[in-house]
C-alpha cells in the first residue's frame, strides 16, 4: 500500500507514516507511535463518539416524553452525528455504527484488523452513552420512555425489519458514495450523513424508531434490561449494509472499488 500523510479521509482508514524528513531516530518509538495512531487512537475516537451519539439519542427520546412526533429525536440524532463525524472523522473515520463499519470494510475503506475492535468499542460506547442518560434523567421519565429503547409492534415484525433495511441502505449508500468512493466523494459528506439520519427518523421512526445502528439499540437495551425483539436492530441494519456493499462493489463504485465491468 502506498504511503500517505498521517491523517485519513472521513470514513476511510489507511496506513499512517511520518512525513518525509521527520522520521524518528528510534525505530521502537516510531513503531509505538504508528501503532497508537493506527489502532488505539481510532478505537478511542470510536468509543468516545459512539458514547456521545448514543447519549444524545437516548436523551432526546427521554426528553421528548409526552410529546407526539419524531422531530426532536430526528434533529438531535442527525445534528449529533454530523458534528461527531466532522470532529472525529479524521482520526477514526467517524463510523459510530457497526453496520457502517461493516459496509466501509466491504467497500474497501478500512482494514480487517480494525473491524472487530471497532464493533466492540462501539458496543461499549453504546452502553456508556445509555448509562449516562440513565444517570442524568429522573427515574420516572426514564421508565416511561424505556430509556430510549426501540420498541416494536409484535404484529408488524416484517414491516419493522424491512424499514430498518431500507433506512440503513439509504444511510450506508450516503456513506459509501459520499465518503469512500473517490469518484463521488464530497466534503459535504458529514452534513449529508447527519441529514440522512434525520430524514430516516422523520419518515420511518413511526415504524421502527429509525435505529439504523446496532450500537444505538444495544446500549439502551443493556441499561434498561429491555430485549424484546432486539434482533431486529441487528438483522435490519446489517442487511442494509450488505446490500449497499454489493451495489457499490458491483455497479456504483469507481474503478478501484468496482469488482466487475471495468473499462479496459
Amino acid at each position: 500500500m502506498a504511503k500517505i500523510e498521517p491523517k485519513t479521509d472521513v470514513f476511510v482508514i489507511t496506513e499512517m507514516t511520518q512525513p518525509a524528513g521527520k522520521e524518528d531516530k528510534c525505530p521502537m518509538v516510531k513503531r509505538r507511535r504508528c501503532a497508537f495512531e493506527h489502532y488505539l487512537q481510532p478505537c478511542l475516537a470510536e468509543l468516545l463518539g459512539t458514547s456521545l451519539f448514543v447519549f444524545v439519542g437516548c436523551a432526546s427520546v427521554i426528553g421528548n416524553e409526552g410529546n407526539h412526533g419524531n422531530i426532536q429525536p430526528a434533529v438531535a440524532h442527525g445534528l449529533a452525528l454530523a458534528v461527531l463525524v466532522v470532529v472525529l472523522g479524521q482520526i477514526s473515520g467517524g463510523h459510530f455504527n457497526p453496520a457502517v463499519s461493516l459496509c466501509v470494510y466491504l467497500c474497501g475503506g478500512m482494514e480487517f484488523p480494525l473491524l472487530v475492535p471497532y464493533i466492540l468499542v462501539q458496543m461499549f460506547g453504546g452502553m456508556t452513552g445509555a448509562g449516562l442518560a440513565k444517570a442524568i434523567f429522573p427515574s420516572i421519565k426514564y421508565v416511561n420512555t424505556h430509556g430510549g429503547v426501540f420498541t416494536v409492534d409484535p404484529a408488524a415484525l416484517g414491516e419493522t425489519v424491512l424499514a430498518e433495511v431500507v433506512m440503513t441502505l439509504f444511510l450506508t449508500t450516503v456513506v459509501s458514495m459520499g465518503a469512500i468512493n473517490s469518484k463521488t466523494s464530497s466534503p459535504w459528506a458529514p452534513i449529508s450523513i447527519g441529514l440522512t439520519v434525520t430524514a430516516n427518523i422523520l419518515s420511518g421512526g413511526v415504524v421502527s424508531g429509525g435505529c439504523m445502528n446496532p450500537a444505538r439499540a444495544f446500549g439502551p437495551a443493556v441499561a434498561a434490561g429491555h430485549w424484546c425483539h432486539h434482533w431486529i436492530f441487528w438483522v435490519g441494519p446489517l442487511c442494509g449494509a450488505l446490500i449497499t456493499a454489493i451495489f457499490t462493489r458491483v455497479f456504483l463504485g469507481d474503478l478501484k472499488t468496482r469488482l466487475i465491468l471495468k473499462c479496459q
